[in-house]
């Protein structure tokens, strides 16, 4: 049996039975219904939450940069502020030097270059499809056009245009029918197939971000490593406390990237 929403706060339940069992529209409004099970226990919680929810929890949560245990979390964050193109182009080279650095773990390097190829094959299937879909809109419109030319050659003059006639208009919803059909398949294919490759991407955007912050804070570490080997004695202790809280916030996210993929594959592993 369901409890009421208002006791979630005082409830702890299962991160893995979380699921949306429902989605109501009202309007522009996504109203979605989310279930979970409370933990050692057989009852469960129902709560019903907007999109806009959804949103101001993410901004909520990425607004709090300095938290360690987020840097692993794969969620999109908020833009990168860029002002003047000099200011891109540098970023834009630091950026790149960055994602090229080899990783100190080969289950995150991996990781690194399953998300660039996944993300690259994601993208011209998109491209792909959406060909498709325009191919199939393009050939709607054309039975459109065809349908409505072979109403303009109905004539009631003469025997032999009456019977011509009503094989125009026969035809002419054939050709209707024809031109629903392609309407519906390219309709079908973008809130299909279109929708997975968009919500891949995204994923795929996510997971991107995710592992760059990560790469940041693992030369963050290095650089720090290098300066307190460099340090000189009266100075040196300091280093050392100062490069085991960066060595902290570098293992923090990463366990938590680590065990966000883990839930991942296993989410996949069970559909």
């Amino acid at each position: 049996m369901m409890e009421d929403s208002n006791e979630e706060a005082a409830l702890s339940v299962s991160a893995s039975s979380i699921r949306i069992t429902d989605v109501t529209e009202d309007g522009d409004v996504l109203t979605f219904a989310i279930t979970s099970q409370k933990l050692n226990s057989s009852a469960g919680v129902c709560v019903f939450r907007t999109y806009d929810d959804f949103d101001w929890l993410q901004q909520s949560l990425f607004s709090q940069e300095n938290l360690p245990g987020l840097q692993g979390i794969i969620s999109p964050g908020k833009q990168r502020g860029r002002k003047g193109i000099f200011n891109r182009l540098s970023q834009a080279v630091e950026e790149m030097r960055k994602e090229s650095h080899k990783d100190v773990d080969n289950f995150f390097q991996n990781e690194r270059n399953k998300n660039t190829n996944v993300a690259a094959l994601s993208k011209v299937a998109t491209e792909k499809l959406l060909d498709v879909v325009m191919t199939e809109q393009k050939l709607a419109l054309a039975c459109g056009h065809f349908s409505t030319s072979l109403h303009l050659c109905v004539n009631q003059d003469d025997a032999d245009a009456v019977a011509f006639s009503k094989i125009c208009l026969k035809l002419s919803d054939i050709i209707e029918a024809v031109k629903r059909n392609f309407e519906k398949v390219a309709s079908n294919n973008m809130s299909t197939l279109g929708l997975g490759l968009d919500l891949e991407s995204r994923y795929q955007e996510a997971e991107k971000e995710m592992l760059f912050r990560r790469t940041c804070k693992l030369i963050e570490l290095e650089t720090v490593k290098k300066n307190t080997e460099k340090a000189k004695a009266n100075k040196r202790e300091v280093m050392e406390a100062f490069q085991k809280a960066v060595e902290k916030e570098f293992n923090q996210t990463s366990s938590v990237a680590k065990q966000e993929k883990i839930k991942k594959q296993l989410r996949k592993n069970s559909t």
